[in-house]
């Protein structure tokens, strides 16, 4: 097996054993936390909205770098392609 191959395959075993530890988690300080729990059991619905906001804030970093890694990755395809020709 070539070594590429096999570096794809423990990347890949790698991500899916990751993706079956993973938890919920909710992302929160202990004043907001607070905060939202009270809200929450006043019948409001901040908390909720809270929540999102935080995660929201939290995947923005990981999707721009991940952007960043497929533009590469194209550019470095398209260079192979016309150094082939």
């Amino acid at each position: 097996m070539d070594k590429r191959y096999r570096h794809i395959i423990l990347m890949a075993a790698l991500v899916f054993i990751t993706s079956l530890l993973a938890q919920d988690l909710e992302a929160q300080c202990a004043m907001c936390k607070a905060a939202a729990e009270s809200n929450l059991q006043g019948g409001g619905t901040d908390g909720l909205g809270l929540n999102n906001g935080i995660l929201y804030m939290l995947a923005t970093p990981y999707l721009l770098i991940a952007g960043i890694i497929f533009m590469y990755w194209r550019n470095r395809r398209r260079d192979r392609v016309e150094e082939a020709n």
